[in-house]
């Protein structure tokens, strides 16, 4: 099973600072066919403005996931962190019983593009907790990198969710072929570039879902980045 989610199909909202599109319901876009997908609640692609952000607000009980793409983002919460989250970096944010937070853009003079991921937890009430890795080592020598897991194995980001999160970093041509469990199901985000996939051709912004597949294809059309979300149907 595959099915898309083009990029102009996702909610779009310019609010000045912010230019954000939604791949699922979130805040004033509400659309019930598109509520989520397994274990992802939010999807959200956010290019800030210099000097914009979001200032502190509360969340609980959701797994948050920052990806930068471009520019840095500023994060303060309410465990004491105080860090910038650069380009090849991943943010895991564990909000729990309770936690409150703020994400601006470190530059003035630039924007800051970046994907911010909300996973359900696997259980409530959890003890809040931060954690935040580079992997821009990884790249140099791959260009497909598990990021985030529920084991933190491999060294990435400990998920607290049956989930395995990988990013792809191609260049023009280069090709992948990464074996699936059938019995589960898997998201893909486009950020940049052109990719084929299984078959299906997809452009920045677009989104697919797949289901019962063995393998996961490849097939950069032209530079690209993109994120992969295994997780249980």
């Amino acid at each position: 099973m595959i099915k898309i989610r083009k990029s102009n199909e996702r909610g779009h909202f310019d609010h000045g600072w912010l230019d954000t599109y939604h791949s699922f319901s979130f805040g004033d876009y509400h659309d019930p066919q598109n509520m989520g997908f397994s274990l992802l609640r939010v999807i959200n692609e956010d290019q800030i403005d210099g000097g914009g952000g979001f200032p502190t607000h509360p969340h609980r009980d959701m797994e948050i996931v920052s990806y930068v793409v471009d520019g840095a983002l500023e994060h303060q919460d309410t465990l004491g962190n105080k860090t910038v989250i650069k380009p090849g970096e991943v943010q895991r944010m564990t909000a729990g019983t309770g936690i409150r937070h703020s994400e601006a853009n470190h530059f003035r003079d630039r924007k800051t593009h970046l994907l911010q991921i909300w996973f359900l937890p696997a259980k409530q009430g959890e003890t809040p907790s931060y954690d935040q890795k580079s992997f821009l080592k990884d790249f140099e020598s791959k260009n497909f990198v598990l990021v985030g897991s529920s084991d933190g194995k491999n060294g990435s980001v400990v998920i607290n969710q049956d989930v395995e999160m990988y990013v792809g970093k191609f260049k023009k041509n280069e090709t992948l072929s990464h074996p699936l469990n059938s019995s589960r199901c898997q998201w893909v985000q486009m950020i940049k570039g052109s990719t084929e996939i299984n078959g299906q051709r997809l452009e920045a912004g677009d989104g697919m879902a797949m289901a019962m597949e063995d393998a996961f294809r490849v097939n950069a059309l032209a530079e690209a980045e993109f994120i992969l979300f295994d997780m249980p149907r």
